[in-house]
């Protein structure tokens, strides 16, 4: 394989978080604002898709859907893209060019004359959002590994997990006092406000010799490595189908608030209360994983997390769900969730620290993408009721919960010291 000197499988690339040039919080919460400009993306747009298929002439209900996933696929296909370009010339580059290709697609969505060039204008935006996911997971396995990688992307998650519980929030209030157009200026506005921070303290965490060529035999190469490593690709799997769980949600949760339980104006309260629970989640999950693993808390709260869905889907069909039992159980699951996302995205990245861009371009483009179209097809199913909703969500589980078992070898709850490079990473 065509590559420069690299660091040995699993080792970290960069300088310790204590050797940071600037303090742990902030560059969490740096990380998290760079990942939280893809929920801004999202979450912002749900008050206004009715006002945007209204005034854009879009007819079926459904399709209104398509805004959050043209934007979902750019973002998956672009993560591709920026891995690899990531490894070659470090992070910093590639985040600036990103975050210009956001901001410019952001304006020029707010001017789509057609609902045609609104999608294009969103799947742009996503692919200039794929720099900052891809990213932001690079520098964190740069400087992190193990437990602590874990534990730093629970709190960024938690942080991230902010933007859903006031985005709908933001948008309702722009649509209040003018038209969906400025939706898309504070999207633009903000992701300005964040290229700024980045530009002026994200410290460079890619040590130049640990840069790969950026060749068609080093970029296939890289990929091979990741492809063939059964525990990053189950897990990245894994992830992938819880993630096109929440992807199913989000794309239908106008529909069913406002739709199915006609709650008006309470939308936004109603989503921010159930993302409340999740950013909560994450941060449980940052205070449980230093002592009890990443594996054994990840596989107990996938279980739990089938359990719920289960019983979800079993109410569902023997009844009309009220508002009340229907926010029960979504935050019921919303509790076991917050610790499946984080922990097994360090599963999938812990054995490839020597091409972290390449291993968090794939995982981001297998949660993104693939997740993204099977979060359109949860949410194409909606037919007046959350029937479809739980049923996604109840066979997501069982599909992620297979991956695991594959790449366990069918052992779950099992701690997993294993020695690399001299010393022994903790792979809990």
């Amino acid at each position: 394989m065509d590559q420069q000197k690299s660091a040995p499988q699993g080792a970290s690339t960069s300088p310790r978080a204590s050797q940071l040039p600037i303090p742990r919080w902030e560059f969490i919460a740096l990380c998290a604002a760079l990942m939280a400009l893809n929920s801004l993306a999202i979450d912002i747009m749900l008050p206004a898709l009715q006002q945007i298929g209204a005034s854009l002439g879009v007819e079926n209900e459904n399709h209104r859907q398509y805004v959050v996933t043209a934007y979902i696929l750019g973002f998956g296909g672009g993560q591709l893209f920026f891995g690899p370009i990531s490894d070659r010339f470090g992070r910093r580059s590639p985040l600036v060019a990103g975050l210009i290709i956001y901001v410019a697609a952001a304006a020029a969505a707010a001017i789509a004359p057609s609902f045609e060039t609104l999608l294009i204008c969103r799947a742009v935006q996503g692919l200039g959002a794929a720099a900052t996911r891809v990213i932001a997971v690079s520098i964190v396995r740069d400087t992190f590994d193990g437990r602590r990688m874990a534990e730093v992307m629970s709190l960024i998650f938690m942080v991230f997990m902010a933007i859903p519980v006031v985005a709908p929030g933001i948008g309702q209030f722009i649509m209040l006092f003018a038209t969906w157009h400025w939706i898309f200026v504070t999207m633009a506005v903000g992701a300005m406000i964040v290229s700024a921070w980045s530009l002026l303290r994200l410290p460079e965490t890619l040590h130049p010799e640990y840069r790969r060529p950026l060749t068609v035999s080093s970029i296939l190469g890289g990929f091979r490595i990741v492809l063939t490593n059964r525990i990053a690709l189950c897990y990245a799997f894994a992830s992938t189908f819880i993630f096109g769980a929440m992807f199913g949600f989000i794309a239908s949760a106008q529909q069913i608030y406002v739709g199915v339980f006609d709650v008006g104006e309470m939308f936004p309260v109603i989503f921010a209360g159930v993302a409340g629970v999740l950013a909560f989640s994450n941060y449980l999950n940052s205070r449980l994983v230093g002592r009890v693993g990443m594996r054994r808390l990840s596989q107990s709260a996938l279980l739990l997390f089938l359990v719920i869905s289960l019983a979800w889907l079993v109410v569902s069909l023997e009844t009309k769900m009220p508002l009340w039992l229907f926010i029960t159980f979504f935050a019921s699951a919303m509790l076991p969730f917050g610790c499946l996302g984080a922990n097994f995205n360090a599963l999938a990245m812990e054995p490839l620290g020597q091409l972290a861009g390449t291993a968090s371009s794939i995982l981001g483009f297998m949660q993104t993408f693939l997740g993204g179209i099977l979060g359109t097809l949860i949410g194409q199913a909606f037919n007046g009721t959350v029937t479809p909703l739980a049923a996604g969500f109840c066979s997501v589980s069982v599909a992620a919960l297979l991956m695991i078992l594959f790449a366990e070898r069918g052992k779950m709850f099992q701690p997993q010291n294993a020695p690399v490079s001299g010393h022994v990473t903790d792979l809990h």
